[in-house]
């Protein structure tokens, strides 16, 4: 049976995921998440007109020759407002953020001007209107500034606040329940007995997932039996996992079990076996609403393909519309060879050229057991199956790994 391409298999992954449910959320929780409806100003923003600047409110006319000299009636300071108003040859005391008391239409900074007592001279003239911000420069009452389906920025956040809401419409992070499986896996820390090995690869897909937002279920470990492993599948259902995400055991050996078990819980596959290295083995299928991702053991395989599938997903899942992966231009560093028929995402590393042209050297071993190359690799080289053998130099495709 032929190997689906990437390409492909990522339209099954994302086949048929939509936004998930709203909700609420603070404002202080909000950045990040995407917005579930347009968001309209609840009030003008300034609701006054307000100063500017330290200084005078005038009439502009009263200052249009200078010097001028006026009478000061009274201090106006940001949060109190003045109660008079200021006529022809007045002026009020004014600091920024003040409220312009009726009357004044402009205000004279403090440094153009020389007080005494209860007159102040105006040194240079001022056109009127100056340093005068006018009630609804920033935003008025009912405008729609912030579009649904957008992505909330800390810049948003302070538009939202000053809008006057306190909590956000957004749509629902994702739950994802991790669960790896392998009798010869251990925690960090324990002493690995005779063919035991660390278990790390859930640690990179948890961060991927809380990365996006998502809430995690660790399901723990499980062994190589059907029953353990179908037993943690139900967990996940009864926590009701959106996404369940399992680690090893994908293939068809004696003792990768998850087909096994995922197909004896109601499992309705998509695909098994991609077009990719590394990640051949992967699989995706549905198990009632719960989407299912059953990722390769070898650790770089498996974040490989969270890289390219479980993360797309869960941005889809989250409402947001940038879900695929940015792809940058760069050179190569070094030469490469012809590639097969799989799509090959070689680990390597970033430096700038002299031309400001960005450099992609792949690491020496590709191994998708090696997590010590995988953590030095800034990118992931990308190599289109059947690409023809390139010298160093020539241009090439990456994704940047940012986490």
């Amino acid at each position: 049976m032929a190997l689906m391409p990437v390409a492909e298999a990522l339209a099954h992954v994302l086949d048929g995921a939509e936004s998930l449910e709203t909700e609420a959320v603070a404002l202080s929780d909000a950045l990040g998440r995407v917005l579930a409806e347009d968001l309209v100003a609840l009030r003008t923003q300034p609701p006054d007109a307000m100063s500017a600047m330290d200084g005078y409110a005038v009439r502009g006319a009263d200052v249009a020759n200078t010097p001028a000299t006026l009478t000061v009636i009274g201090t106006v300071a940001a949060g109190h407002p003045f109660e008079g108003s200021v006529g022809a040859g007045q002026a009020a005391r004014i600091f920024t953020g003040g409220v312009l008391p009726p009357g004044a239409d402009t205000v004279v900074i403090q440094e153009n001007t020389t007080r005494d007592g209860a007159r102040v001279v105006v040194q240079a003239s001022v056109k009127p209107g100056r340093n005068v911000r006018k009630a609804g420069l920033d935003f008025r009452q009912g405008e729609v500034l912030l579009r649904r389906s957008h992505r909330l920025t800390a810049r948003d956040l302070m538009l939202a606040a000053a809008m006057n809401h306190p909590v956000l419409p957004v749509y629902r992070h994702a739950k994802v329940g991790v669960l790896a499986t392998g009798d010869e896996l251990v925690p960090p820390g324990a002493q690995p007995g005779p063919g035991e090995i660390v278990y790390s690869n859930g640690f990179g897909l948890v961060a991927l997932a809380r990365a996006e937002g998502a809430e995690v279920l660790d399901l723990g470990i499980a062994p190589d039996r059907v029953d353990a492993t179908a037993a943690a599948i139900r967990r996940a259902q009864a926590a009701q996992c959106d996404v369940l995400v399992t680690m090893g055991g994908a293939s068809v050996g004696d003792h990768d079990v998850v087909q096994q078990a995922l197909a004896g819980e109601g499992l309705d596959l998509a695909f098994w076996r991609i077009a990719l290295r590394p990640g051949k083995p992967m699989m995706h299928g549905r198990l009632g609403a719960m989407r299912v991702l059953g990722l390769p053991g070898n650790p770089v395989s498996s974040f490989v393909c969270a890289v390219l599938f479980l993360v797309p997903l869960l941005r889809r899942l989250a409402g947001r519309l940038d879900v695929h992966a940015e792809i940058d231009d760069a050179a190569l560093g070094r030469a490469v060879p012809e590639n097969d028929e799989r799509a090959d995402y070689l680990r390597a590393t970033l430096a700038e050229g002299p031309d400001g042209v960005l450099i992609a050297t792949p690491l020496p071993v590709q191994d998708s057991s090696m997590t010590a190359p995988l953590a030095q690799a800034d990118c992931l080289l990308i190599r289109e199956p059947h690409a023809p053998a390139a010298p160093a130099g020539s241009p090439c495709r990456i994704l940047k790994l940012r986490i």
